[in-house]
């Protein structure tokens, strides 16, 4: 994000009107790049908008059980994953690893949280939403409860993937508008 800022002009862009967002681990990244802005004191983005966010290393919410075999992603690839990129478990509750696990999560961009009913992430992308409410952040929480994690990708054949990327565009062209 600060590449981007430093290079705005170069790149046709206006630095100030910048949005951050990602899907699972992009979304996770996304939602520590904006605490980290504002640890910082750097300005926020205007949005953030995470599918299916990875808020929380350490897997306890019940979705992760409920969800966590069957459906695409699983709970044996989710450790996998979550093995190569923090490996010490100590480190799964640090807020730069789990979002959902920082003590303060006012004062950052607004935010637009999707998530899947049959993904193993379901249950802390709404934690995560409802924590960033709490702390008097807008956010927006939707649930596509028929869906499994990955369904954004799929939109020639899941019609509800191209609803969920014309809420994320709809929601970007209201906080980017000039």
């Amino acid at each position: 994000m600060r590449w981007v800022r430093a290079h705005a002009a170069a790149l046709g862009l206006d630095a100030t009107r910048l949005a951050l967002g990602g899907d699972s681990a992009g979304g996770n990244l996304a939602a520590v790049t904006a605490i980290g802005m504002r640890r910082a004191g750097e300005a926020p983005a205007r949005l953030q908008v995470l599918i299916y966010p990875a808020t929380d290393m350490r897997a306890l919410a019940p979705s992760h059980t409920t969800n966590g075999q069957g459906y695409m992603l699983t709970s044996d690839s989710i450790a996998w994953y979550r093995g190569h990129y923090i490996a010490d478990e100590a480190q799964w509750s640090d807020w730069r690893a789990s979002p959902l696990l920082a003590e303060d999560l006012s004062g950052l961009p607004p935010a637009l949280v999707l998530t899947a009913g049959f993904d193993p992430l379901r249950d802390e992308g709404l934690q995560y939403a409802d924590a960033l409410s709490r702390a008097g952040v807008p956010t927006q929480y939707v649930c596509f409860e028929r869906q499994i994690h990955g369904f954004i990708t799929m939109g020639r054949v899941i019609d509800e993937a191209n609803t969920a990327l014309a809420l994320c565009a709809a929601a970007l062209r209201r906080a980017l508008a000039a």
